[in-house]
């Protein structure tokens, strides 16, 4: 598999407080599923900004193949006051396309999702669920070689958990799928998505593994910060 990133020794620092990722050495190649794990604070959400580029290391480096396209779906993403069509066709618009080539796209990615019903309603009167999903137009719009996720599923109802899930599988199982790269706190959808998982606790790297190794492994003996986790999460 291809690389796509490349994050070796990087650290990341707001605004001149102290570090809150530190160390982070991390590759993601083309096509992995890895998630994110660790309590909160530990600086997933920092971690998924590092990878995308939306902060640069404030010490280390990040190194990216050469015309790489991320996209970024957030835990809450922001609705436009506009059709969720207009809303969708922003994203390709703003990355090149033509408009007529924008609502092609969007209209092509609300088909995706199963939202093509309601294309022309205002994205902001939609459920949260169905935000979700129109967001998640929104990146698939973009074609992305990688997409990134911040606790995707968090604030919505046990059925559009679902949903979206089986819409992230049947993606992922493309033969043309990105990589995927997702923070969460349910273990049993790290299970569902992921063939990877980094465990993080105060902004360091404490475990990263194939998900069979993370969860069927010696954990214990071999990453004891990542077992007391997994335990107490479970428990």
């Amino acid at each position: 598999m291809s690389k796509l990133i490349q994050l070796s020794g990087a650290a990341l620092a707001y605004a001149g407080g102290p570090d809150v990722l530190q160390g982070v050495n991390l590759s993601i190649s083309a096509q992995e599923r890895v998630a994110l794990i660790g309590p909160n604070g530990c600086g997933k959400s920092s971690l998924l900004r590092l990878i995308h580029g939306l902060k640069p290391p404030t010490s280390g480096l990040r190194q990216a193949r050469e015309g790489l396209r991320p996209a970024m779906l957030f835990q809450r993403p922001h609705m436009l006051n506009t059709t969720a069509r207009r809303h969708v066709a922003l994203g390709p618009w703003l990355a090149g396309a033509s408009w007529p080539q924008a609502l092609q796209r969007a209209d092509q990615a609300l088909q995706q999702v199963g939202l093509a019903h309601i294309a022309r309603q205002s994205a902001r009167t939609l459920s949260g669920g169905q935000q979700q999903r129109v967001a998640m137009a929104r990146v698939w719009s973009l074609r992305p070689d990688m997409v990134l996720l911040d606790e995707p599923t968090s604030s919505l109802d046990p059925r559009a958990k679902q949903e979206l899930e089986q819409m992230l599988s049947r993606w992922m199982d493309a033969k043309d799928a990105p990589a995927l790269v997702f923070a969460s706190h349910n273990l049993g959808q790290v299970k569902r998505l992921a063939t990877r998982v980094v465990y993080i606790e105060a902004g360091v790297i404490h475990a990263d593994l194939p998900v069979q190794d993370f969860f069927q492994g010696p954990l214990e003996r071999t990453h004891p910060l990542a077992h007391q986790f997994v335990r107490g999460e479970t428990a």
